[in-house]
C-alpha cells in the first residue's frame, strides 16, 4: 500500500483483507467477505469483512456514547480535522494507488480527488469554529418588551454516511467532515465496490485524534443499511446513489432527517454565442473524467443548430486523442468503469442506439471494463442513452433551436443536479436560471463545475438537502431557540 501494512488490515495477503472500525478498533466483520476488484485487471484486489446486525448494533452504541459522553469544543474538532489534512497530505500516494486500484481511476483523476478531500476538510474545519445561530428582534413583538431571544445550532447524534464508488475520499470527507465538525459521531457505509479507500481515510482521522466511536466503519450490503434504519438512535441518514435506492432508504427513516444525492442526466448548453474554444475543452474533461462516472457529467450536450457542424468537426478529434485504458498508466485520461458488467451495459445501450439509427462518431469496442471515448449524434429521446442515466464515457450531441426548446429538453427528464450553459448574454442565462428545473446552473461552465465550499445538490428525483461544508453542517444540526426574561 505504500506505507507500512494498515491498520485496517485484519489479515495480510494478497489480497489484504480488511475490517470493520468499530469503537476505535479494527476487527472482524462476521458477515461475509466481500473480493474487491482492480477495476482494469479484473482481479482480486482486496478483500472486506461484512458486518452482522450485532456488529451494526454494536458501531451504532459506540457511536451514540461517543456523542453523549465525549463532548468535544468546537475548536478541539477543528484541530482533528486540520491534523488529518496533514496525515493526509504526507499519504497522497497510498491513496492514489488504491484508488487507481479500486476504483479504476487515473493518477490524474486520484490526484484531483485528494485535493478536493483536503479542500473538504480545511472547510469543515472552519465551520467547526463559526457555527452560531442569530439574535431574534423578540421585543419587536407586542408585549415582549424586555425579552431576548436567540437560536444556537446543536448536533443531532449518531449520522449514518452511505457513500459511492465514483468519489470514494472527497465524498466520504463532504459527509463525515462537516458532521463532525458539527458535533456528530458518524458510522460510514462506504460502496462495496471502492472501501479500501474509506478504511485508509478512517484511519487517517483516528491518527489525528478523532475520539473513538466517533468514526466507525461498517462494510455490508443493503442489509447493513436496513440495520441501520432499524436503530432510532441513528438520528440522520446521509446518502449518495441512485435514486431507486435512495428512495428505499428515504421511505425507511421515517421521520428522521435525510440528505439525498441521486440520479442524474446532466446536460450542459451551447447557445449559439458559445466560445467553442473555452467551452469545447471544458465539456471534454466534463464528459469523460472519471470515465463519465460523475452525477455532473456532461452526458447530453445540446448544441444550437448554427453551431452543429462545427462543434462536431472540433470535438472528433479531441475526443479521439483521449488515451484510455490502464489507470496505472501516467498517460492514461479514461480508465475503466466501475465493473465489467457496467460496461456491457454501456456498451449495449450505445449499439442499441446506433442499430436505432444513431451515429458513432467516436469510439470502439469495449475491452473488459474499459470503454473507449465516445461521441454520439443523432440519438432520439427514447434511446436509453437519452432517457437514462448512462455513467460512463458518452456524451451525446443534440440540436436545439431556440432556449426554449434546450429548456424543455432539460426540464423533460425526471432529474434535475445540474446543467451548464455558456452564453455571453445576461438575459438569456438569467432566464435559464428561473426556469431549469435543477439545483445548480453554470453559466460559462460546464454542468460539472464544482466547487467544494458551494452549495451542492439536486431536484425532483435527482434528491434533496445540500452538500458543502456549511451547507451540511446546517443539515446536520438543528436550530433550538432561547429565549430570556429580565425580572
Amino acid at each position: 500500500m505504500g506505507h507500512e501494512v494498515a491498520a485496517s488490515v485484519i489479515e495480510t495477503g494478497k489480497p489484504n483483507v480488511y475490517g470493520l472500525l468499530i469503537n476505535g478498533k479494527w476487527i472482524a466483520g462476521d458477515g461475509p467477505r466481500i473480493t474487491v476488484r482492480d477495476k482494469y485487471l479484473l482481479q482480486p484486489y482486496a478483500t472486506v469483512t461484512a458486518a452482522d446486525s450485532h456488529q451494526v448494533k454494536m458501531a451504532v452504541g459506540s457511536a451514540h456514547v461517543a456523542f453523549c459522553e465525549k463532548k468535544m469544543t468546537p475548536y478541539e474538532r477543528g484541530a482533528v480535522l486540520e491534523k488529518a489534512v496533514q496525515i493526509l497530505e504526507k499519504r497522497t500516494n497510498v491513496f492514489i494507488l488504491a484508488m487507481q486500484s479500486e476504483a479504476g481511476f487515473t493518477e490524474s483523476d486520484a490526484s484531483g480527488e485528494i485535493k478536493r478531500c483536503i479542500q473538504t476538510i480545511k472547510l469543515s474545519a472552519e465551520e467547526a469554529r463559526r457555527l452560531a445561530g442569530e439574535v431574534i428582534p423578540m421585543s419587536g413583538a407586542p408585549g415582549a418588551s424586555g425579552r431576548i431571544g436567540f437560536t444556537m445550532r446543536v448536533p443531532l447524534g449518531v449520522i449514518a454516511a452511505i457513500t459511492p464508488f465514483n468519489s470514494p475520499l472527497n465524498t466520504v470527507a463532504h459527509k463525515v467532515a462537516p458532521a463532525f465538525a458539527a458535533g456528530n459521531s458518524i458510522i460510514l457505509k462506504p460502496s462495496s465496490y471502492t472501501p479500501v479507500t474509506a478504511c485508509l481515510f478512517a484511519e487517517v482521522l483516528t491518527e489525528a485524534g478523532m475520539p473513538h466511536g466517533f468514526v466507525n466503519v461498517l462494510h455490508g450490503s443493503a442489509e447493513v443499511v436496513k440495520h441501520l434504519q432499524n436503530d432510532e438512535r441513528v438520528r440522520f441518514f446521509a446518502f449518495t446513489g441512485s435514486t431507486e435506492v435512495g428512495r428505499q432508504i428515504q421511505q425507511g427513516a421515517g421521520l428522521r432527517r435525510t440528505q439525498m444525492e441521486l440520479g442524474s442526466i446532466a446536460f450542459t448548453i451551447l447557445c449559439d454565442d458559445a466560445k467553442l474554444d473555452i467551452a469545447l475543452p471544458k465539456v471534454v474533461n466534463a464528459g469523460f473524467r472519471k470515465a463519465g462516472q460523475v452525477c455532473t457529467s456532461v452526458q447530453l450536450l445540446l448544441v444550437h443548430k448554427t453551431l452543429v457542424d462545427e462543434t462536431i468537426a472540433r470535438l472528433v478529434p479531441m475526443v479521439q486523442a483521449l488515451t484510455y485504458g490502464d489507470p496505472h498508466d501516467a498517460q492514461t485520461f479514461v480508465g475503466p468503469v466501475i465493473s465489467e458488467d457496467n460496461a456491457i451495459r454501456i456498451e449495449n445501450w450505445i449499439n442499441e442506439a446506433v442499430a436505432a439509427g444513431a451515429h458513432r462518431l467516436v469510439g470502439g469496442p469495449r475491452v473488459g471494463s474499459v470503454i473507449p471515448p465516445t461521441l454520439l449524434s443523432q440519438i432520439s429521446p427514447e434511446m436509453k442513452v437519452g432517457c437514462n442515466e448512462i455513467f460512463g464515457p458518452v456524451v451525446a450531441i443534440i440540436p436545439f433551436c431556440d432556449m426554449d426548446e434546450a429548456i424543455q429538453r432539460v426540464n423533460a427528464t425526471p432529474y434535475g443536479l445540474a446543467t451548464g450553459i455558456f452564453t455571453n448574454r445576461l438575459k438569456d442565462a438569467f432566464n435559464a436560471a428561473q426556469k431549469l428545473e435543477v439545483g445548480g446552473v453554470h453559466i460559462n461552465e460546464t454542468s460539472s463545475s464544482r466547487v467544494d465550499l458551494m452549495p451542492y445538490g439536486g431536484s425532483k428525483d435527482s434528491g434533496f438537502g445540500r452538500e458543502g461544508p456549511r451547507y451540511a453542517v446546517h443539515e446536520m444540526t438543528e436550530e433550538r431557540i432561547l429565549t430570556l426574561t429580565t425580572v
